[in-house]
């Protein structure tokens, strides 16, 4: 590790398992401290017992993300004890349910725009100013290969990520002249619990693991990086610019 993050502040959320746990841990590894959030107790635990043992410093947050209340207060809370916000990773997210659109239930469609995209909105309002006050802030958006491809009974998690995607172009472009960067990632398909619930059929060890996959998302936090407003798809391991429809 190279230390990129040294006395940097970083929030991520749904910290406890997947994704989010490895990229908490890497960014922990090159000297951030971690606010670490999810509703998981245990998995922050252990999330916690890692990265000190590996000398590293969090604070956790157990919190529900259908707790808007809660997330506004987060950002009082991040600005009362450091005064800014350095890195934010807004991971966590709901697969809701794969289905032909007419059998979705309301309260699962709801449930599951209300964590993927009114969550992210009210997480983003609540720590834009903090992330405005960095010297060099960085916003990593985790979104989905689905928010593109649009599969049959894809149409829940495809809408709620394409809102979300759209969302954090438009905030990009408002925050284009700052030094805040922001971008959206696309991790593509790796062994988490999510990817088991989707696809149960197939082999998990024909895909990457979560460790994998955050290692080539930590370094998108780092200060050298400038590109926002884009999409950085993990497997091509690069920036992808947007484009209207042809």
């Amino acid at each position: 590790m190279t230390g990129q993050l040294k006395d940097k502040v970083a929030l991520v959320t749904g910290a406890s398992r997947g994704i989010g746990y490895q990229i908490a841990k890497g960014l922990a590894a090159e000297g951030a401290h971690v606010i670490a959030l999810a509703r998981t107790v245990g998995g922050l635990e252990e999330l916690d017992d890692e990265i000190k043992s590996a000398g590293g410093s969090a604070t956790l947050v157990p919190l529900d993300l259908t707790d808007m209340g809660g997330i506004d207060r987060l950002g009082g809370a991040i600005n009362e004890r450091w005064g800014r916000l350095d890195v934010l990773v807004a991971n966590a997210g709901l697969l809701g349910v794969l289905a032909p659109i007419g059998h979705i239930e309301a309260k699962t469609f709801e449930k599951t725009m209300t964590v993927n995209v009114t969550a992210t909105w009210r997480l983003i309002r609540s720590v834009d100013p903090l992330l405005r006050k960095a010297q060099a802030g960085r916003a990593l958006v985790i979104s989905s290969g689905a928010a593109h491809s649009a599969k049959a009974f894809w149409s829940l998690y495809a809408a709620s990520k394409a809102a979300t995607e759209a969302m954090v172009r438009s905030w990009a472009n408002e925050t284009q002249n700052l030094p805040l960067r922001v971008n959206s990632v696309n991790p593509g398909a790796t062994r988490t619990a999510m990817r088991a619930q989707a696809m149960p059929g197939e082999d998990p060890k024909s895909l990457p693991t979560a460790r994998e996959v955050a290692a080539k998302i930590v370094p998108l936090a780092f200060a050298g990086v400038t590109e926002t407003g884009k999409l950085f798809d993990v497997r091509a391991e690069k920036f992808l610019d947007y484009r209207d429809p042809a």
